[in-house]
């Protein structure tokens, strides 16, 4: 039985599909994919996309996430506090991500932000 447990695990460990990316695997990866966000919408699971919009809405107060707007449609972003609080991230804001694209059963897609910046 140890043995097959042990078998089990090699196998799930080297399996590419049971792996998450890397940050430096998906940002280059985003730097290929720049796309709309109704695009990034309709990309698979932990595909890395860059998209440029701006900034509408933070969901709440100290919250992570922020709704974030181009001229196809919006999407919610997904931004470490580290990243948005340096920048002081609020409504209005044009900015360009680089991230990874993240589809949920029972929500909706989202983008898990990796690096993050303004632009004008």
């Amino acid at each position: 039985m140890k043995q097959y447990i042990l078998a089990t695990l090699v196998v799930a460990a080297a399996s590419p599909t049971l792996q998450a990316k890397s940050d430096q695997a998906l940002m280059a990866e985003a730097q290929k994919n720049v796309v709309s966000i109704a695009q990034a919408y309709k990309m698979k699971d932990e595909t890395g996309v860059t998209v440029v919009g701006q900034i509408v809405k933070q969901r709440s107060t100290d919250s992570d996430e922020f709704e974030l707007k181009d001229r196809s449609g919006s999407i919610m972003i997904d931004v470490d506090n580290d990243d948005w609080k340096v920048l002081k991230l609020k409504a209005g804001d044009r900015v360009k991500v680089w991230g990874e694209v993240d589809t949920h059963r029972y929500k909706p897609t989202d983008i898990d932000v990796i690096r993050i910046e303004r632009v004008k």
